[in-house]
């Protein structure tokens, strides 16, 4: 009789988690479904990769020390405040290990980030959606359901993947309401893209506040995806949690020299906002003009809402048909929508004569 080898087993929590899955790419045509920045990433980003690439035998810094004294002057915060990560989504997981043990919750607006509730599954943590007001995060709904067992609440402002945003009075009241011992985190994934005079990052509170701590990329306006930046800056006693549970060389020197000449070239930045400036304004206008209802953005990327799933199926195939490809959001509980990253001029023209298309049809 032959025995049966199973080997090890995970952690019971860890198979129930849907690992994630990012935005397809076409072999050719439009890619459209990832937020990415579509003019690339500065060229002098690309020199300072060069350059830094005649010395991959070393290791690199393990502090990120000079790209933490980059992004403190250009922010003006205390490097000493500041913990960089392999994307902000390192960070997420790197406080999944410091704060979230088993029984403990999160909680999210019901159409946040993915990445959140794998970070506490991950933990054996639970996840706590709080519902949204017109795809927009509710503050009050998220207040009621903070008990005594959540420690972290998770904020995407502007949020991926509605595009929407609260303001800055809003979110002092949502630290408002929390104990000190629960920690709020401001992802401002976005933040570079939003031109309104009552949003904020929530730099302010992350510097005054014990409890709260604000998360950036270089992904999305710096063009840096591929290099996996991110950055965190709030209190002494949170960056040196994260700094105990993350590992000794969890940012590449590639990717310090790159934040570094990406966080100089303010011409690069300027130029990318001003593209997704018009371009997210045709797009929106272009999609309503076409019958769509288009969630108002201030993005890099528009939600559109169709009649119902099976709709939002059909323009997904439709447009893959055209290898134009933009992200289905059953994921996120949207089955009904479809996110469409802001692309090239080229790309928006074709996907808007792509949708033009399919109404004919």
């Amino acid at each position: 009789m032959t025995e049966t080898l199973t080997g090890p087993s995970p952690l019971p929590n860890i198979l129930e988690i849907i690992p994630y899955k990012g935005g397809e790419k076409p072999v050719e045509g439009h890619k459209l479904s990832s937020n990415e920045n579509p003019l690339g990433a500065s060229p002098k980003v690309q020199a300072a990769l060069r350059q830094s690439a005649e010395h991959l035998e070393l290791y690199p810094d393990g502090g990120a020390s000079k790209l933490r004294a980059a992004i403190g002057a250009a922010y003006g915060l205390d490097p000493d405040r500041i913990v960089c990560g392999a994307g902000s989504d390192e960070i997420f997981q790197l406080l999944g290990r410091a704060y979230l043990a088993p029984g403990d919750a999160i909680i999210q607006s019901a159409h946040g980030f993915l990445v959140y509730s794998l970070v506490a599954q991950q933990s054996g943590a639970e996840v706590i959606l709080a519902p949204e007001a017109d795809y927009r995060t509710d503050v009050d709904a998220m207040l009621e359901r903070v008990t005594e067992k959540t420690r972290i609440v998770f904020l995407a402002n502007p949020n991926n993947p509605t595009g929407t945003y609260i303001p800055h009075d809003a979110v002092k009241r949502l630290h408002a309401g929390l104990r000190d011992d629960v920690l709020l985190v401001l992802d401002g994934a976005y933040a570079e893209y939003v031109r309104t005079n009552d949003y904020s990052s929530g730099l302010e509170l992350a510097a005054e506040a014990p409890n709260v701590l604000m998360t950036r990329t270089f992904s999305k306006i710096h063009g840096l995806a591929a290099l996996r930046l991110g950055w965190a800056f709030g209190p002494a006693s949170v960056i040196d949690a994260i700094n105990r549970v993350r590992g000794p060389f969890n940012v590449s020197s590639l990717a310090q020299a790159a934040g570094i000449s990406a966080l100089e070239d303010k011409a690069f930045v300027e130029q990318s906002l001003v593209h997704n400036e018009a371009e997210l304004a045709r797009v929106s206008v272009g999609l309503a003009d076409l019958g769509f209802r288009v969630i108002p953005s201030v993005g890099n990327f528009v939600l559109v809402k169709f009649a119902d799933a099976d709709e939002a199926t059909h323009v997904d195939t439709h447009l893959r048909a055209r290898n134009i490809y933009v992200r289905a959001m059953a994921a996120y509980r949207l089955p009904d929508c479809l996110r469409i990253s802001i692309g090239t001029v080229q790309a928006n023209t074709d996907l808007l004569a792509a949708l033009a298309a399919f109404k004919r049809d």
